[in-house]
């Protein structure tokens, strides 16, 4: 394979006494860049072409894609709100009452503006949203009038997935991008608006309201994983900006807060507890808590509502948790925080999405999803303890033949770890494989319907999910073994998953592929330098790979306090020890490597795929190829479904031919 010309520049720096070199820093700049990167686009294209199964991917996937969505549905006065995609629609469509609401394809048929956010007023009457263009989520905020569809206000800049809370109709409080919170009165300037809170820039905020409007609760953190400040402000007072009492101030634990309808308040914190316990305290005293419901040894405890009980009966508490990545949804007495059962559910899966009424009554809605089933809406009702489906995807589910299964295998340090194992049950035999991961930021990987995945087993592959260290399945202190000086763990993990499929004769090295984007694809790019003989491919999308620049660009800066910083002589160390771009050696074989970017990627930004890109292909001394797909017009989020098929397609028929895949027709 002939790649196009990467110069190489004499670079190297003294950092905290290390020699660093970065041969390919001229890729950073985009001008600078853009005749090399129209050069691998042609290279891409022109393999591309050979990619027989491409089209079959594509085709199928479009199939299993056309069941659509639907979410729980945000009840305010009279008025339901939901998000709905039918089958053939690029965006989701937010539909109140059952009327479209928002169609981004109205606002734009050339599909590229997204709906990022929404919240209706207390009354039904508006509606806050947020749109962007192109994939870079600088969203711009207005208001409507539902009734008329006609726009009230805005737009506001700089509100990128802002949270909105409405203490009245004429008034909202917003998030202006790692600035604070500010106060918007309708029909006034942006730039008017009162600064309600700030604890410094650069900051992630969050802000919630209370049913009745009276209680703010404010966060700030470093980052979206970091420990998180947190304060409660009573909005009867009248002052502006209000008098704010601190929940939490200082201390190492994620919490959340929330005042209910019996004015109680309401704490979900991992703060002497890894897998969350929940505690209540008078608003008046928010500093003093009650333990209610304490942590489970074996379970994390995530998003909670309370409902009404059964003909005047004492309300119903329900809590969501995961034990070892299986949802389940516990009910309890709210008072005591006694277990009183557990509703019944379709399967083994993944619940979210659990919402109710703000104003009250027996029901409770939630969304839930495993391999093979769609993500559906489901209502609990109080009065008779029961689940049912409220409302399935618009589309015709496909009924597929595949088991999924949990695996549990040691890691490097003896560590026992996780992993969901999804394939065609009457084929025996090593067989092409994907393995996936992130492990990262507390986020769970759990199991749900992807039409990528099944259109690979399908196909006669194997899909396998690592539940690695770093991610938040088995809670804080999972998450915490693979961060910072940790953060080695995760590759341990993924690594051990590997040789575990391998020794189990699911697959081959050379029938391997992984997979991951964003941290996952930092996840990918240090698991083929750190052992490149174990993988037969990779696709490495959207990633994070020079981790002594990483800082520099994009949302790094907020990512400090999940990966380290390189201004930190001990922390850079930590970086620069696993740091991707900064391992590869010349004279290896590496896998045949797919590097993914958008070129809007206001995240992470597309440099550190271009500068690995190159460097490997310098570096390689096999025949497998390494290329670079960019899309210049999206972003690291939400993008129109027949661009997320298009991308999925060319990654999967990537990996089919490099590990063996016979074509899915």
């Amino acid at each position: 394979m002939r790649y196009p010309e990467s110069k190489r520049s004499p670079i190297t720096e003294e950092i905290h006494g290390h020699q660093v070199s970065d041969p390919y820093r001229w890729l950073e700049d985009p001008s600078a860049s853009r005749e090399w990167l129209a050069a691998q686009d042609e290279l891409w294209h022109a393999q591309a072409g050979g990619l027989s199964s491409r089209e079959r991917f594509r085709a199928r996937l479009t199939e299993l894609g056309a069941i659509g969505t639907v979410t729980p549905p945000v009840w305010s006065g009279e008025r339901c709100f939901v998000l709905r995609r039918a089958p053939g629609e690029e965006h989701p469509v937010l539909y109140c009452d059952d009327e479209v609401l928002l169609d981004p394809m109205r606002i734009d048929p050339g599909g590229l503006t997204t709906l990022d956010d929404w919240q209706p007023d207390p009354t039904g009457e508006l509606i806050a949203y947020q749109l962007s263009r192109g994939g870079d989520e600088k969203a711009s905020l207005y208001v409507m009038d539902v009734r008329t569809g006609k726009i009230v206000d805005g737009p506001i800049g700089g509100c990128r997935y802002s949270p909105v809370a409405w203490p009245a109709a004429d008034a909202f409080y917003y998030v202006r991008f790692q600035q604070g919170i500010f106060l918007h009165r309708l029909g006034t300037p942006p730039e008017t608006d009162v600064t309600v809170f700030t604890a410094g820039q650069g900051l992630s905020y969050g802000l919630a309201i209370s049913a009745d409007r009276r209680w703010l609760t404010i966060s700030a953190a470093q980052g979206a994983s970091a420990p998180n400040d947190l304060w409660l402000a009573d909005l009867s007072t009248g002052g502006c900006p209000p008098e704010m009492r601190v929940i939490q101030r200082g201390v190492a634990a994620r919490t959340a807060a929330a005042v209910g309808r019996d004015g109680r308040l309401y704490v979900l914190t991992d703060r002497d507890a890894p897998r969350r316990r929940l505690c209540v305290a008078d608003p008046a005293s928010p500093q003093e808590w009650a333990e209610l419901i304490p942590e489970d040894p074996e379970a994390v405890l995530g998003a909670f509502t309370i409902v009404d009980g059964p003909d005047g009966e004492r309300p119903r508490l329900l809590a969501v948790r995961i034990r070892h990545a299986v949802g389940e949804i516990g009910v309890h007495d709210p008072l005591t925080g006694a277990a009183l059962g557990q509703v019944e559910l379709p399967g083994s899966g993944t619940v979210g999405g659990l919402t109710g009424r703000p104003d009250g009554g027996p029901e409770a809605w939630f969304t839930y999803t495993d391999a093979v089933t769609p993500a559906g809406v489901w209502r609990y009702d109080a009065r008779d303890g029961t689940a049912t489906l409220w409302a399935a995807p618009p589309g015709d589910v496909p009924v597929l033949d595949v088991e999924s299964r949990q695996v549990t295998y040691s890691s490097a340090d003896g560590t026992q770890v996780r992993m969901i194992v999804v394939a065609v049950p009457s084929r025996n035999g090593p067989r092409p494989t994907i393995l996936t991961g992130y492990g990262g930021f507390g986020i769970p990987l759990l199991p749900g319907y992807a039409a990528d995945s099944l259109a690979w087993v399908e196909a006669g592959g194997v899909l396998a999910v690592a539940q690695l260290r770093g991610g938040g399945e088995e809670g804080e202190s999972w998450h915490r073994d693979g961060m910072r000086e940790c953060k080695q763990n995760v590759f341990d993990d993924f690594a051990a998953a590997a040789e575990r499929l391998v020794a189990d004769r699911w697959t081959t090295p050379d029938r391997l592929g992984i997979w991951g984007e964003s941290n996952g694809g930092l996840l990918v790019g240090a698991a083929l330098t750190q052992r490149p003989e174990l993988f037969g491919a990779a696709v490495c999308a959207a990633p994070l790979l020079d981790m002594a620049r990483y800082e520099r660009s994009g949302l790094g800066p907020s990512w400090r306090g999940e990966y380290g910083s390189a201004a930190d002589p001990e922390e850079f160390a930590w970086l620069l020890s696993y740091s991707p771009y900064h391992r590869v050696q010349p004279g290896v074989d590496y896998p045949a490597t797919l590097f993914t970017v958008s070129g809007e990627d206001s995240r992470v930004d597309p440099m550190h795929a271009r500068k690995m890109c190159a460097a490997l292909q310098q570096a390689t001394a096999g025949e497998r190829p390494i290329l670079l797909r960019n899309e210049p017009d999206t972003g690291h989020g939400a993008r129109a479904v027949s661009r997320s098929i298009a991308l999925a397609a060319d990654a999967l028929a990537f990996l089919a031919a490099r590990t063996g895949l016979s074509d899915p027709a």
